[in-house]
């Protein structure tokens, strides 16, 4: 039946509007047993369905939250993605996702789509540092919880950022492959405008700065075509044609990080085109820790974050009260480094 209202199943049961919305809302300790059961049967029979986006607003409990992702062809964001909807389905909510490609347009009109419909609460995976584009919805009552990035001076007032600490995995993988005995080490990213990948590049330079390695010394890729723009999408082939052009080149690294575990799986794939061994000829290591990275062969050397705990903080930063200051605010998580065999140690 088409078009069936909460005033038609009150009218078909014999109540009133407020005892179906009663029931609808989980407030039944004061209805009769056989009343209860007498809406529940009517709203069967009638085949209603609740106005999702309506209930929302009377009640301020939104049934549903938004998440915006990069893409989910990183298995980093799918993963994501998983552990959100597992938080959120304890509590009974379920999971809007979208995929924005960190482009501002795309992410405003994403979250503006999930305000019209009801939603009040959203998990931005942006990691741009800023949030311009966005904070007006804040101001208009939107939940925001930015993942993926660290609170910035310029965020708007009531932004949570949930993330890992990504400044100190960095400097743990550069200890690990200096410990090595490496000294011409590589840093593959995509473009390092967003904030998670300065961190990344800010930590790695330290580690390598505390051993004696200058920052001009550092080997970087200057990008290509295939770095359309942050390379969420093509982050494999990334790393493998940077890889591929750094191999070609007069000094050679003998180690590469790549910014994400996508990406070094791509410096991989280049390294045995070169005729090269992983984790022999050249030590290659990635940040995420993937389920691919495990899998993957050899085994790739990596950042572990804690994904479960950090989507589950993220859900919770949606519906905890928080006494704001005006300032930003970040739930940082440690890191883990993974060591496995696609790093070893400098050839003789």
């Amino acid at each position: 039946m088409a078009g069936v209202t909460i005033l038609d199943v009150a009218r078909a049961a014999g109540v009133s509007t407020s005892t179906v919305s009663n029931l609808l809302n989980g407030r039944t300790e004061r209805m009769l047993p056989e009343t209860r059961q007498r809406v529940e049967s009517t709203i069967r029979k009638l085949g209603y369905r609740p106005n999702r986006a309506a209930r929302q607003l009377r009640t301020g409990k939104p049934q549903v939250i938004g998440l915006v992702v990069p893409s989910v062809g990183n298995p980093y964001w799918g993963a994501l993605a998983r552990h959100v909807e597992a938080a959120a389905l304890t509590q009974g909510f379920h999971v809007l996702l979208c995929n924005s490609e960190r482009d501002p347009g795309r992410e405003r009109q994403y979250v503006d789509e999930l305000v019209s419909d009801g939603i009040r609460g959203i998990v931005l995976c942006s990691s741009l540092p800023s949030l311009e584009h966005v904070s007006s919805l804040l101001e208009d009552g939107l939940r925001l919880v930015a993942f993926d990035r660290t609170a910035q001076a310029t965020d708007p007032v009531g932004l949570i950022n949930v993330s890992v600490d990504n400044t100190i995995g960095a400097e743990l993988m550069g200890e690990h492959l200096v410990s090595l005995g490496h000294r011409r080490i590589a840093f593959v990213s995509g473009a390092i405008r967003s904030i998670n990948r300065t961190e990344r590049f800010e930590g790695f330079l330290r580690a390598l700065e505390r051993a004696g390695i200058a920052r001009q010394d550092v080997v970087t890729w200057p990008g290509s075509s295939v770095d359309s723009q942050f390379g969420d999408v093509e982050a494999a082939e990334l790393g493998r044609v940077a890889t591929t052009e750094l191999l070609a080149g007069p000094n050679p690294p003998t180690a590469i990080f790549a910014v994400n575990d996508m990406t070094a799986i791509g410096v991989c794939r280049a390294v045995r085109d070169a005729g090269l061994e992983v984790g022999q000829d050249v030590s290659v290591a990635g940040f995420d820790d993937i389920v691919l990275a495990e899998l993957y062969s050899p085994a790739l050397t990596t950042v572990r974050q804690p994904m479960k705990e950090m989507a589950a903080a993220a859900f919770r930063a949606l519906h905890t009260p928080q006494d704001d200051d005006g300032s930003g605010t970040s739930l940082l998580f440690r890191p883990e480094l993974v060591v496995r065999d696609s790093t070893g140690p400098l050839a003789g």
